[in-house]
C-alpha cells in the first residue's frame, strides 16, 4: 500500500530529529566528560598558586626536610612537615594491617565459599559499612575503640594513632573486599572447575588459581584503599589529637595531614597570613600522595593483568 503524504512528512521529519540528535548527543556528553577534567584543573591550579606563595615566605628545603611543625609558635614559626607525614603514614600503616587481611579473606568467602544466599546479605552489609559518615566512623573510634583499648593497654593516651588506625583499616575494608570480590570473579568458572577435576581442594583453587589470575585487581583494590586511608579527615581529627610528633610512638596524639587542615579552616588563621597558605603547601603534599598512589594503581592493574 502507498504510503500518504503526511505520512512521507511525518518520517522525513523524523529522521531529521534523528540526525540532529545524533549529532548534538556527542557534544553533550563530551562537555559533560570535561566538567571532571576542568575541575581537577582547577584545583591544581588553586593548590599551585597558593602554595608557590606560601614558598615565597618558607623555603621549599625547610619545608620538605624540616622536622618540626610549630606554625603557631610565638616565638618562630617552624614549617617542617615531616611531622605531618610521619602521623599520616602510622594511621595508613595500622589501617592497611587491619583491613587488607581482612578484606582479601571477606573476598575470598564471597567469591569462592559463600552461597548466592549468602552473599546477597553480606554484601548489602559491607555497603552499609561503606556509607557510614566519617564523622561517625571518628565519634566510635574516641569513645568505644579508645577506652577498650585502655582496658588493654594502660598506657595508651585518649588520642593516639592506633584507635583511629583500626577504625580507618575497617572503614577501608568494604572497599578492599568489593573491589577484590569483583576481581575473583571475574576468573572464568572453566579455569576453576579444571582445578577441582584434578583433586584441588577449594583452598588450594583460591590460593594458587583465583588469586594469581585476579592480582591485578586485588593490589589495584589495596593502593586505592591506601590512597583513601591517606585521605581520610574526620576520623583522625576526632580521634588522633593534634600534635605533629617526628617519632615512632603510636600510643599518643599525633597529627596528620588532613587533621592539620581541618585544625586551620576552623578560623584559627587569618586570610593572607602564612599559616593560611600553609594548609595549601600541606593540601598540594597530600595531593600529591593521592596521585602517585593512584598512578601506582593503575600501573600495577597494567603490569599483572591476566589474560583469560
Amino acid at each position: 500500500m502507498g504510503q500518504s503524504v503526511q505520512e512521507m512528512i511525518a518520517q522525513s521529519k523524523g529522521k531529521k530529529n534523528k540526525k540532529f540528535v545524533e549529532k548534538l548527543m556527542p557534544v553533550i556528553l563530551f562537555l559533560i566528560a570535561t566538567v571532571s577534567v576542568l575541575t581537577t584543573i582547577g584545583i591544581m591550579l588553586t593548590l599551585i598558586v597558593e602554595t608557590v606563595t606560601f614558598f615565597t615566605r618558607v623555603s621549599i628545603s625547610e619545608f620538605i626536610f624540616g622536622t618540626t611543625w610549630l606554625p603557631f609558635s610565638n616565638r618562630e614559626a617552624q614549617y617542617g612537615i615531616l611531622p605531618l607525614i610521619v602521623g599520616t603514614l602510622k594511621i595508613t600503616l595500622i589501617a592497611i594491617v587491619v583491613a587488607v587481611p581482612i578484606g582479601i579473606s571477606a573476598a575470598i568467602y564471597l567469591s569462592e565459599y559463600a552461597t548466592e544466599n549468602v552473599r546477597r546479605v553480606i554484601k548489602p552489609v559491607l555497603e552499609v559499612l561503606a556509607g557510614i559518615p566519617t564523622i561517625v566512623y571518628g565519634f566510635f573510634a574516641l569513645t568505644f575503640v579508645t577506652p577498650l583499648l585502655q582496658t588493654f593497654f594502660p598506657d595508651i593516651k585518649i588520642f593516639n594513632a592506633i584507635s583511629p588506625g583500626i577504625v580507618v583499616g575497617i572503614m577501608i575494608i568494604p572497599m578492599i573486599a568489593s573491589l577484590s570480590e569483583d576481581a575473583m570473579s571475574s576468573v572464568p568458572k572453566s579455569i576453576r572447575e579444571g582445578a577441582l577435576a584434578m583433586g584441588s581442594t577449594k583452598f588450594e583453587v583460591a590460593m594458587k588459581i583465583t588469586i594469581p589470575a585476579a592480582v591485578s585487581g586485588i593490589v589495584a583494590s589495596v593502593v586505592l584503599a591506601v590512597s583513601r586511608a591517606i585521605g581520610e579527615t574526620m576520623i583522625v581529627s576526632l580521634a588522633a589529637g593534634s600534635t605533629p610528633k617526628f617519632d615512632g610512638d603510636f600510643t599518643g596524639s599525633i597529627q596528620t595531614m588532613t587533621a592539620y587542615i581541618v585544625q586551620v579552616s576552623k578560623g584559627d588563621a587569618g586570610y593572607g597570613t602564612t599559616i593560611y597558605y600553609s594548609i595549601y603547601a600541606v593540601g598540594f603534599t597530600l595531593f600529591v600522595f593521592t596521585m602517585i598512589m593512584n598512578i601506582l594503581a593503575n600501573y600495577v592493574s597494567k603490569r599483572f593483568r591476566e589474560e583469560y
